[in-house]
Parts: C-alpha cells; sequence; structure tokens
C-alpha cells in the first residue's frame, strides 16, 4: 500500500515516529515536499519527490501523475488543509478540509466557535500590509494578544499590554512578516493545558494532556510540559463539545487551552499529533503504537474500542533555552539515562558552531529533555538535576 506523506522540514515525529511506523505496517512511502534536499539527506531510503506542498492542486496532480495513493497524511501544521483536500480528491479518509483550515487559520476559527454559540473571545483580524492604526478606532481589551493569523510554536505571539504597546507589536511584526495577517484577541486569563486526542470518525479517545509552564510575558515560550493523565470531566467535556463545533474529530489532534474558574477555552487548535518530542514522549509513557494508530486511521481501519495505554505512568519534558543571540560554542551532547527508575532522554537540537539571534520562540530552544516514571517528583527531580548539570555557552 502507498503512503503519500506530505512535509515541509525534516522533523522528529516524521524521522522517529511515523516513518518508523509506516515500515512496521509495511507501506510504501513517498515523501512530497518543498525541500527535497533536506529529506533525502535525512532519509536516503525513501522516495522523495519534489511538489509545491502548500497548493493542493499541485499535490493533487503529483499524486494523479505517479503510484496510486492508498492514504495521504501530514503532520505539519502548515499542510493539513492540502493533505485534507488531496485524500478527498481521490476518495481516501481525511479529516474534514474545513475543519482543517479553521484550525489552522485562528480568525476562522474565533468567528466559527462564536457563531456555534460554542465560544465566544474578543477577536479582530488585520489583514497583510494594513496600518495598524485602524486597531485605535476599537475597543481592544488590554491586555491582549497579537498573533500571525497562520502561525505555528509561539512564532510572534506577543502580549500587548495597551494601545502604544499593540501598534508597536504589530509594526514590528509586519516588519518581519510583511505578507502575513495578524490576529488580535483578549487575553485568556488561566493556567495553559493541553488535550490530545486521536479519532477515527467512529469512536475518539482521549490520550490525556500536558500541563504547560511559559515563559514570562510578553511572549509565550512553552519551556516545560507535564503530562496530566486525565484532566477532570467537566473541562475534558467543554474542550470537546468546542472541538465538535470546529468538525474536529478525525486523526490525531493537540488542543491547547486555559482552565479559569472551571472554564475551558481553547488558545489554538493544531490538527496533528503534539510537537517538540511530546508525541515521542506520550508513545513511550503509554506504551502504544501511537504513530501506527494514526497512521491506520489515515488507511481507513478503525481504532481499537480500548487502546490499552498505560496508566500509571508520569512524564516531564523541558526545554532549555537560548537567552542570547550568538554562536553555540559548547553544549551537552545526546544523552539516554536511566537515573532512579526514571528514563531520560536528551536531544540536542543545535549543533555546536551555529549562530542564532535571539527569537522569542521555540526557535530558541537548545534541546529537549523527556523524561518518564511512575513518580511525578522523582521525574521532576531527574530532569532538574540532569539540567543543572548541563553548560551551553555562546559567543557574541
Amino acid at each position: 500500500m502507498r503512503l503519500y506523506l506530505l512535509a515541509l522540514n525534516p522533523t522528529d515525529s516524521v524521522t522517529e515516529g511515523f516513518l518508523p511506523a509506516a515500515a512496521r505496517l509495511g507501506l510504501d512511502v513517498t515523501v512530497l515536499t518543498d525541500q527535497p534536499g533536506a529529506h533525502r539527506r535525512t532519509y536516503p531510503d525513501i522516495e522523495v519527490l519534489e511538489c509545491d506542498v502548500r497548493d493542493f492542486r499541485a499535490v493533487i496532480t503529483r499524486l494523479a501523475t505517479h503510484h496510486t495513493p492508498d492514504a495521504v497524511f501530514t503532520n505539519s501544521d502548515h499542510l493539513q488543509t492540502q493533505a485534507a483536500l488531496a485524500a478527498d480528491y481521490f476518495g481516501l479518509p481525511a479529516k474534514p478540509w474545513q475543519a482543517a483550515l479553521r484550525a489552522k487559520d485562528k480568525a476562522h476559527m474565533r468567528r466559527h466557535l462564536a457563531a456555534t454559540g460554542a465560544d465566544t473571545v474578543w477577536s479582530t483580524e488585520l489583514p497583510a500590509g494594513q496600518d495598524p492604526a485602524v486597531l485605535t478606532g476599537l475597543d481592544v481589551p488590554f491586555p491582549c494578544v497579537v498573533k500571525p493569523r497562520e502561525g505555528v510554536a509561539s512564532e510572534d505571539v506577543v502580549l500587548a499590554e495597551g494601545p502604544e504597546d499593540l501598534l508597536l507589536r504589530c509594526e514590528e511584526i509586519q516588519e518581519r512578516r510583511p505578507a502575513a495577517a495578524l490576529v488580535v484577541e483578549e487575553y485568556l486569563a488561566g493556567e495553559l493545558y493541553t488535550l490530545e486526542t486521536l479519532g477515527d470518525g467512529r469512536v475518539r479517545h482521549v490520550l490525556g494532556g500536558f500541563h504547560t509552564e511559559l515563559s514570562a510575558p510578553p511572549y509565550f515560550i512553552e519551556e516545560r510540559l507535564t503530562f496530566v493523565a486525565a484532566h477532570p470531566r467537566p473541562v475534558v467535556k467543554q474542550i470537546l463539545a468546542q472541538l465538535d463545533a470546529l468538525g474536529v474529530g478525525f486523526g490525531a489532534c493537540h488542543t491547547e487551552f486555559v482552565v479559569h474558574e472551571g472554564r475551558a477555552r481553547i488558545i489554538e487548535v493544531n490538527y496533528r499529533a503534539i510537537g517538540d518530542q511530546c508525541d515521542l514522549l506520550l508513545a513511550n509513557l503509554l506504551d502504544i503504537p501511537l504513530f501506527e494508530h494514526i497512521l491506520r486511521t489515515h488507511l481507513g481501519e478503525p481504532l481499537p474500542a480500548d487502546l490499552g495505554a498505560r496508566t500509571d505512568g508520569a512524564a516531564r519534558l523541558a526545554c532549555p533555552c537560548a537567552d542570547r543571540a550568538g554562536t553555540l560554542t559548547s553544549a551537552p551532547a545526546a544523552a539516554d539515562l536511566v537515573v532512579n527508575g526514571v528514563n531520560l532522554t536528551y536531544r540536542p537540537l543545535r549543533e555546536v558552531g551555529e549562530r542564532h539571534g535571539l527569537y522569542h520562540t521555540n526557535r530558541d530552544y537548545l534541546g529537549v529533555v523527556r523524561a518518564i516514571g511512575t513518580d511525578q517528583e522523582a521525574v521532576d527531580r531527574v530532569v532538574s538535576d540532569f539540567l543543572a548539570a548541563q553548560r551551553w555557552e555562546f559567543t557574541p
């Protein structure tokens, strides 16, 4: 059976998760990408075809002129709508393209949640190139959040405390991303969490989630995530109702939300498996073939009524971040350790000798620590001790 996998940059999820899973399922994989060189270097034994994967018409044409597809899949935030449209064109199982678009376009998401009565958040859209001064005529609630309408990974997401700050933040983002439309919305107070779900269109499994700790304002860098086996039932019910309103149910989904005084409100929906190696952690923690399950749904196979996931696990993921621009001159190597019954994995994300700016986003990550055990205090202690013993050095 032929699986087409749409991708931009090579990622850990694809390299360590989906490609090995596809091999275990006996699938023939073809990667479609606009960066074929990077993918061929990363996995030279996989067929890679060049394609403008951001254009669904180009994707459909590439598939129609190559091997007949049995499944079309992507775990990229940027390509969900394209993959859904291509799969639907060939009559294959797919996420509803409308839901994929609503999840990706944060303005559409807010409008749709409000129109269905699922949740109403004050929000407005600033088209690409439009003078932010138009916002001065609106009754913007402060503090508010400015973000790219179709952004990911906390890129250019920033808190604005007042009117002058708002205009400045918008201008700064527009200078960096002149083609990007922006969304300005009210700041939603509360503790930040995630909900991880997997469905086949008939049944939907809740895999648990994470409690997310962020950097200090005005930025929103996800620095630490602690596994939550089961959120309170009323919270889960509220979030699932909002996902239902958006039409999200098929395949994997990573939803970020806040809880304040018992009310759960979606921040954003990433209609894919959670990234930044959390998916690898989740598969190991739950001890289930997570990546195989995800691919099977796109092959039209039903999910089991019970995934058989472990329920006694504790886990934490931490991402040390650069605090300055410069060249990385010294850094710890990859590590796989077992400390006091805790399995710890560290993977660097920057190579020694690389020069980077300071981005105030997930691009500041130096590496990822993920740890799994059965006692949360022990897991937290092992992660803290490991990080305290490491050194990352920069030269200006």
